[in-house]
């Protein structure tokens, strides 16, 4: 996105800057074999970062592309490049691998012939209050058998992107996308929680969509807290039946929703509640 102060990673050297990480030749390039994974420094915290690194790689894995950096070795470089940065600036932390070569049959990459950078950009967090609104969009999030969705990879951005075309040319700011059999995935996002009588409910992981470690995090501190959490199958008149609706992505952590469509929520409580519990962890983590 090159939005803001960026350092970039490559071949074994950081540089000051958005520098040139592809050539015209790489599969990645012409074919779309990359993966990319965002953690976060915020506060001086790297809330997670481990499961992130881990994350990529096995991204990487899903699509026949060799994994080349270790995850503590990938830990210690993104350390190395956070130094770069003050100790109070948000970061966004991007580790990614693409293919460079394909084998014999072109199409699939070759593997041991991997791309790898991991690029970090200062991207501020949104305000607490800085809320979207959704609607519905007649795009749907794939299945295994007819895309990578094990992986967070490239090549399923695109559908996200035409997503975001409609409900913007609708007047909303994200989309609340169904999944193959025509419940409620997610956001064109991020993953999606709603609140209906002091209980929360999230839709449940089948495949159609990347289970965030952010989603699994909120989740284990909302039960933590004694909150009930459903993972279940919802549909969109569950939601709109919500009290409150709220996503969960890398970005951002909490991003309140206050439309869906012609129904409008608060910012409500447990909103505020899951972001506070997010933080109060994040200062504890210590998976370093």
């Amino acid at each position: 996105m090159a939005s803001g102060e960026i350092h970039t990673y490559f071949k074994g050297s950081w540089h000051q800057g958005d520098i040139a990480v592809m050539k015209a030749g790489d599969h990645g390039a012409w074919l779309g074999s990359t993966v990319f994974d965002g953690a976060r420094m915020v506060h001086g915290l790297l809330p997670d970062l481990r499961a992130h690194c881990e994350r990529v790689n096995r991204s990487a894995e899903a699509l026949m592309i060799e994994p080349s950096c270790p995850v503590d070795d990938m830990i210690a470089i993104i350390r190395e490049g956070l130094a770069r940065f003050s100790a109070d600036a948000p970061v966004y932390i991007r580790p990614m691998y693409w293919a460079t070569e394909g084998n014999e049959t072109v199409v699939q990459p070759r593997y041991g012939a991997t791309g790898f950078c991991i690029a970090l950009e200062e991207i501020p967090l949104a305000a607490p209050d800085a809320a979207t609104t959704l609607t519905r969009t007649r795009f749907r999030r794939p299945v295994m058998e007819s895309a990578v969705v094990n992986a967070k990879a490239g090549a399923l951005y695109p559908n996200n992107g035409r997503m975001l075309a409609e409900a913007r040319s609708k007047g909303f700011g994200n989309a609340l996308v169904a999944d193959a059999m025509g419940n409620v995935a997610e956001s064109a996002t991020a993953n999606v929680f709603m609140v209906r009588d002091g209980e929360v409910y999230t839709p449940i992981a089948n495949g159609t969509f990347l289970s965030g470690i952010t989603r699994a995090r909120h989740i284990a501190n909302l039960r933590a807290d004694g909150v009930t959490v459903h993972e279940a199958v919802l549909t969109f008149e569950d939601f709109e039946k919500a009290d409150e609706i709220f996503l969960s992505g890398n970005l951002n952590k909490v991003t309140p929703v206050t439309a869906f469509d012609a129904v409008t929520y608060p910012i409500g409580p447990m909103t505020e509640r899951a972001r506070q519990l997010y933080w109060d962890w994040a200062a504890t983590d210590l998976t370093l």
